[in-house]
């Protein structure tokens, strides 16, 4: 189930929402070099996060091969890196993925609390994920980037938030393709139950691949801060438009 757009309209320009999105953006091109191997293998050892560098249980000058030639050396435990890998991403196929959802789901939740509020949410739910995904594998060598763990964030919030909203979904069956509305509760708790059924093998191993249990522990926090961060005011104006 992909997401094409929803039925919730929103009361004004999402601000923080597209600056993210550009911000997401311009650290792919300028920062990971579009994705040339050089740049991306850079960023990716020196912004990504690195659970068992962040925790002192790989050594430092450990070399963790990510590539033929390609290689991280595990250096001193950088905290910052929980906060800069929410900005770095792996391909441009998981760049263009991680931004659809945000650009679908943001707006709404990014009405619901104002501007500056959605900021701060946005950065407490990536932390919420980095948080999670090092809980399960704080062994793992591996570094994780990407904004999914705050965008799964975005959309706990609005499941909460917006839970009858419709969702026009694109349904994939192999070369069947057909679009549905659904309601918003049913699109995103099933998002949910995917990441976490495919989290489960990683409670068992410290391997790479996705990091579902930032997937996880984002969703957790936007559905829970919703509820402290969204204004009554706000709240009750996106009701009555919608």
């Amino acid at each position: 189930m992909f997401p094409l757009y929803d039925d919730n309209p929103s009361s004004g320009t999402a601000l923080i929402t597209v600056a993210i999105i550009a911000l997401n953006v311009a650290v792919w091109l300028l920062v990971q070099g579009a994705g040339s191997d050089t740049a991306l293998i850079h960023s990716l050892c020196a912004y990504g996060l690195i659970p068992g560098e962040l925790l002192g249980r790989v050594a430092p000058g450990t070399r963790i091969r990510l590539g033929p030639e390609l290689a991280c050396v595990i250096g001193r435990p950088n905290w910052l890196t929980a906060f800069t890998s929410m900005f770095m991403h792996g391909s441009w196929f998981h760049l263009i993925g991680n931004m659809w959802f945000l650009w679908v789901f943001g707006n709404n939740v990014e009405d619901a609390m104002g501007h500056g509020r959605f900021a701060v949410f946005y950065i407490l739910c990536g932390l919420a994920a980095a948080a999670a995904q090092t809980f399960v594998n704080p062994s793992s060598a591996l570094p994780m980037v990407g904004a999914s763990g705050a965008i799964g964030g975005v959309m706990g919030g609005y499941a909460v938030q917006f839970p009858r909203s419709r969702v026009l979904t694109a349904i994939v069956l192999g070369f069947f393709i057909r679009t549905l509305w659904v309601p918003a509760w049913i699109m995103l708790g099933y998002w949910f139950l995917l990441q976490f059924i495919g989290g489960l093998p990683s409670l068992a191993s410290e391997g790479g691949g996705v990091a579902f249990w930032a997937h996880i522990g984002g969703f957790a926090a936007g559905a829970l801060l919703i509820f402290v961060m969204r204004t009554r005011q706000r709240a009750m104006m996106r009701e009555s438009i919608v």
